[in-house]
């Protein structure tokens, strides 16, 4: 069995800060939608039918975390994902969440 480290408070803080930053709906949203590409404010305004201040409070949190790189492209500013392993992430939890989804049905059909 592999061992992990003890994580000291900062650490364990850091962590909490993540998952806080993960629990914004809109935020995982945002996340989403740019997995499948680079996009900008108004494309992903358009995209996710959020307002403009919205998407774009969103997009400062994420870049702040540095969960996502951005690129001036005339007047515009282009969003990308610049850390992938968020993905692994929603996967795993997305993972828990269908077990124990599977698990309620099984308990309420008798399986």
């Amino acid at each position: 069995m592999k061992k992990h480290p003890k994580l000291n408070r900062h650490q364990l803080e850091s962590v909490a800060r993540l998952f806080r930053l993960l629990s914004e709906p809109s935020r995982l949203a945002v996340l989403q939608q740019l997995r499948a590409r680079p996009m900008t404010v108004g494309e992903l305004v358009k995209a996710l039918g959020m307002r403009q201040a919205n998407v774009s409070k969103q997009l400062g949190v994420l870049h702040d975390a540095e969960l996502l790189s951005r690129k001036r492209l005339g007047n515009h500013v282009q969003y990308a994902i610049a850390e992938p392993m968020i993905f692994d992430l929603c996967n795993l939890v997305c993972g828990k969440l269908k077990r124990d989804a599977t698990r309620q049905v099984k308990l309420f059909s008798g399986v």
